[in-house]
């Protein structure tokens, strides 16, 4: 089986660059975009979840939470979908239908009557279209991780895959952005009434555009490998047997790996903004969401300086880096945040939480890429990382507002410690900084 992609080598390394720096701008876009249309749940959640839930009810926080955690159930179905497309058909095509189903649904939520008109049927649908975000979502995770691996040439994969997680961030960035234009314009009980609308439809815009410019990214699977599975000869690709049954150390190490940066991405980039606006909530609304905006603009910027790092560095100092890190400062951060009404010491509490993020986020793509063959690459980046994904890092959210019910957040803490420090054993003892790997053709 080739393994030989169809990024064909131009005749220089300047052409070749330019050619790969090319191709990440087109596929971080449509991540760009994706993770804009996650995001803006989260941010505009306070706002509109009086319009799905009854506003006397005392448990509609929860319902909105568990709705965003619910969408994780899909991941790895999703992951499962379009990793076996990608792996089967190119990762173009299975990167073009996931940002396209994220239009749609965007365009769902931002179009759905309220509960006050139909009743239930209002989370339903909310329920029913976040569900197939999630779908997209883990289908968007690994083919995307593996396509901005791929198409980065050696020396700089590090670096160039670091946007993988730029764009990520860059989403809720974005989101926070459209929050704050908001606030200078209405006050909260209009973007209540109908702004989280148009923060919805500003997502399904968006993807309609990358649809275009995914189609003339080049593709990174080789020709004859695509053209073996329309003809059902490659058995293997895209395979979860191939997965389960013979790349099974791989996959598990993906898993552990992803599971502590995954729940520490989403305690400290989406539990962090919300500690911080709830603490600057009421007369300072626009000082919090200032806050949250510049603090994630900073993780942003972090990621190419990570993965910079990592091409000198090796990617297992960057890993430790962050284990360590999270085992020591988790605690505070979890417990001191949401006590902190000084705007300096919120922003740089939190920022030096995404210093140590940055250990893992602005690689975690490359890593796990490096860990597989050609012919299962985005089935198991996609699998591996949505199974952690699901069970520590979407539920993340959920945990901790079910710990500030039952005041219980010292033990959400310890959890979080916990799952880092599972994964920091694994950075220690089972990666390298420098070796084979399948990205390389080096190992065999």
């Amino acid at each position: 089986m080739s393994t030989s992609p169809t990024l064909s080598a131009p005749a220089s390394d300047k052409a070749a660059l330019k050619r790969s720096i090319s191709n990440t701008l087109k596929g971080s876009a449509g991540n760009l975009v994706e993770w804009y249309d996650v995001y803006v749940y989260s941010v505009f959640a306070v706002y509109f979840e009086s319009q799905f839930f009854s506003a006397a009810d005392k448990n509609s926080t929860i319902y909105v939470w568990a709705i965003f955690a619910a969408t994780f159930l899909m991941r790895p179905i999703g992951a499962w979908y379009f990793g076996r497309f990608a792996d089967r058909y190119g990762r173009r095509l299975a990167l073009t239908v996931s940002v396209s189903m994220m239009a749609a649904c965007s365009f769902l939520i931002a179009l759905t009557p309220t509960a006050n008109t139909i009743g239930g049927w209002a989370a339903l649908i909310l329920l029913f279209a976040r569900l197939l975000q999630g779908f997209a979502t883990g289908g968007e995770y690994g083919t995307s991780a593996t396509y901005m691996s791929e198409a980065a040439i050696p020396g700089r994969r590090g670096f160039l895959s670091s946007f993988h997680y730029v764009t990520l961030v860059g989403g809720h960035v974005l989101a926070q952005l459209t929050l704050f234009t908001m606030l200078l314009f209405w006050d909260k009980p209009e973007i209540s009434a109908w702004g989280w609308r148009i923060a919805f439809g500003i997502g399904g815009l968006a993807a309609i555009v990358v649809f275009w410019l995914r189609r003339s990214m080049d593709e990174s699977l080789g020709e004859d490998s695509i053209e073996a599975a329309r003809e059902g000869r490659a058995k293997a690709s895209g395979s979860m047997y191939e997965l389960i049954v013979n790349q099974w150390r791989p996959l598990l190490l993906c898993f552990l790996i992803t599971a502590g940066g995954t729940v520490a991405f989403y305690t400290y980039s989406v539990n962090g903004p919300k500690m911080i606006q709830s603490a600057f909530a009421g007369t300072d609304v626009m000082t919090g969401t200032l806050i949250n905006l510049g603090v994630l603009t900073f993780l942003m910027v972090l990621q190419p300086i990570g993965g910079w790092l990592s091409d000198i560095v090796g990617r297992k100092s960057l890993l430790v880096f962050f284990g360590v890190g999270g085992v020591l400062y988790s605690w505070y951060l979890v417990t001191e945040l949401p006590n902190q009404h000084d705007p300096l010491i919120a922003f740089l509490t939190l920022a030096l939480g995404f210093v140590i993020l940055t250990g893992y986020t602005s690689i975690n793509a490359v890593v796990k890429a490096e860990l597989f063959p050609t012919h299962v690459r985005a089935l198991g980046v996609g699998f591996g990382y949505a199974l952690a994904n699901s069970l520590f890092g979407g539920t993340a959210p959920l945990l901790y507002q079910g710990a500030l019910k039952t005041d219980r957040v010292g033990d959400f803490a310890i959890y979080v410690t916990a799952i880092i420090a599972v994964s920091l054993v694994v950075y220690v003892f089972f990666l390298k900084n420098h070796g084979p790997n399948y990205l390389d053709g080096t190992r065999k």
